[in-house]
């Protein structure tokens, strides 16, 4: 993104000793082709266990809307917004994935993971 600030928002987590896992979808995620300029639509999940915090969803919405007009490859945005929620979240476990609708009969999936090591 053009501004590298990021303003996820957390809340504390009220049970960081349970292994809990928390899924969001997004189904209406929009970014822009960078080697068209055509738009791109998919869904993206994000599907994490938290530790200590866990993401606030109004922030999340505004965050992800940021990429409407952003130029950006389906590989680099998924891993991008893993580093922004691995930065906010310091979480257990954490999967982003892309589903990408078909442009020119083909479709894509990008998965990008994270898990905290242990001590």
């Amino acid at each position: 993104m053009k501004d590298n600030k990021v303003n996820l928002e957390t809340f504390p987590n009220k049970y960081p000793k349970r292994g809990y896992t928390i899924t969001i979808t997004c189904p209406e995620f929009t970014s822009v082709c960078p080697k068209t300029g055509q738009p791109d639509f998919g869904t993206i999940i994000i599907e994490y266990i938290p530790d200590k915090l866990c993401i606030e969803l109004k922030s999340l919405k505004y965050y992800l809307l940021k990429y409407r007009n952003e130029g950006i490859f389906y590989e680099y945005v998924v891993n991008k917004i893993l580093d922004d929620l691995l930065k906010v979240l310091k979480p257990k476990q954490i999967t982003v994935t892309g589903n990408f609708t078909a442009r020119g009969g083909i479709s894509t999936s990008v998965v990008s993971k994270y898990l905290k090591k242990r001590n």
